[in-house]
């Protein structure tokens, strides 16, 4: 801003995320579109080393080395009741009922029952080139890092492929020996992920073929990428991801179907597995009736300073983002472990003020979790309990639990999260906590 030009501003962008917004008489400066809602329907995504000059009538870009560029305008998705409450007291917990909805929206378009398969249009790849793939890398930070886990047993499952799932902020600094026929993801919600872009800028250097899985239309991380996939999960103000995270988890199944029948996967089993993601929805529906039962729950271990949370299998991530969402929004000191690994030290952290949280979905490894349960009954620890069916074993055991749908093993952390984020919301509202704007936490962490 100048004080002798009260009619000009000048905006350059430099690593965080710059968009302008394109009115009639009148020009915006945001550093997302949220803002903007309301005033345009038009906006510019500016680029790295671009500098916009803006007048009530005029916007003029420069880049700093290529000169003046004629920017893209483009419409503004969001629409106004996407950036408010819409009558609930948080976003947060907005965030958390619209699931079933981003979910739809995820797989909108993007199943194909006729050839069993699931279908993307940005990826940039033909099919033979993906299935000269051999090894694929996720890079992630935060609650994107815990859906890359999951990632990893789905894909390496359904199609047997390798696959590694790097943290972003290690990955960029690290040289890891990465061959020819690996493909890179990127997976965030922002698409402005300061560690997650600039390990894609790093491995693309190198010529690997990065992708993005990004909520962010336009954002830096979906413009860098080769190619991607958006989740269309809509705005996620709540700085606690829920639906951007549940969106990445089934956008990720269908990835692990895309590349399934690419390599091995039968007609009959894509059918199935279609077949079981078009109920995803109706099955979170459900879920979520399992709110009043949480803040009951809620509001007995509300004092707790300390939690476990535990699973196998596919549920070892969600019991790692079911802690995270603890920690972030009612700054209780949570850790997720696997649920056998309990004794191989943090046993010795259970006693009778410390609850554990157990993801006890029926699976191939039920029993083996029922046993890890005993060892914490055993030692006097409370112990809450994720079902989707109650026997009369496990009501002797637990001290609580909340019901959720039976799904297959592959969906099951998409339907367990909703009990887990609704447990992390109740007891940080019942605590007082401003669960959109946890302390010391930012949406998009455009710094390392």
């Amino acid at each position: 801003m100048f004080r002798d030009r009260p009619d000009l501003l000048v905006a350059a962008r430099c690593g965080s995320p710059l968009v302008l917004g394109v009115g009639k008489g009148e020009q915006f400066i945001a550093s997302d579109t949220s803002p903007l809602v309301g005033h345009t329907e038009r906006i510019i995504y500016l680029a790295d080393h671009q500098l916009a000059v803006v007048t009530h009538d005029s916007i003029q870009v420069v880049h700093k080395d290529q000169g003046r560029v004629r920017p893209e305008v483009r419409v503004l998705e969001e629409r106004s009741q996407d950036v408010t409450t819409d009558g609930f007291p948080h976003y947060m917990l907005k965030e958390i009922y619209e699931q079933p909805n981003s979910l739809r929206n995820a797989m909108r378009g993007r199943l194909d029952r006729e050839n069993a398969t699931a279908k993307f249009g940005g990826l940039n790849l033909t099919p033979s080139q993906l299935r000269g793939v051999n090894r694929l890398i996720l890079t992630a930070c935060g609650t994107s890092w815990h859906s890359a886990l999951v990632g990893e047993y789905l894909i390496e499952e359904l199609a047997r492929l390798p696959v590694e799932v790097e943290y972003a902020s290690e990955l960029r600094y690290r040289n890891p020996p990465v061959d020819h026929d690996t493909l890179i993801f990127g997976i965030t919600q922002s698409g402005e992920t300061a560690d997650t872009l600039a390990a894609l800028r790093e491995m693309k250097r190198k010529g690997h073929h990065t992708l993005a899985i990004c909520n962010v239309i336009g954002s830096s991380i979906a413009q860098e990428a080769d190619g991607g996939i958006y989740l269309h999960a809509g705005p996620e103000i709540g700085v606690a991801s829920t639906k951007a995270f549940t969106s990445q988890l089934c956008v990720l199944s269908m990835l692990a179907l895309y590349f399934g029948r690419l390599r091995h996967l039968s007609y009959e089993a894509g059918q199935r597995i279609i077949d079981q993601l078009e109920n995803l929805p109706t099955l979170v529906e459900h879920a979520l009736g399992c709110d009043a039962a949480v803040r009951k729950i809620a509001e007995k271990y509300k004092g707790a300073n300390n939690f476990l949370y535990l699973g196998r299998n596919y549920n070892f991530p969600t019991a790692l983002e079911g802690a995270l969402k603890l920690k972030e929004i009612s700054y209780i000191h949570a850790e997720g472990y696997p649920s056998a690994e309990m004794k191989h030290g943090p046993i010795a952290l259970v006693d009778e003020h410390t609850p554990s949280v157990f993801i006890m979905s029926r699976s191939t490894v039920y029993d083996k979790v029922m046993s890890n349960l005993q060892e914490v009954k055993a030692r006097r620890g409370p112990v809450i309990a994720i079902v989707d069916q109650m026997d009369e074993q496990l009501e002797k055991l637990v001290d609580d639990y909340i019901e959720i749908p039976y799904a297959e093993d592959f969906l099951q952390p998409i339907v367990a999260s909703i009990p887990l984020q609704l447990l992390a919301y109740h007891i940080a509202v019942l605590r007082g906590c401003d669960v959109d704007k946890p302390r010391n936490l930012a949406k998009s962490v455009t710094v390392e």
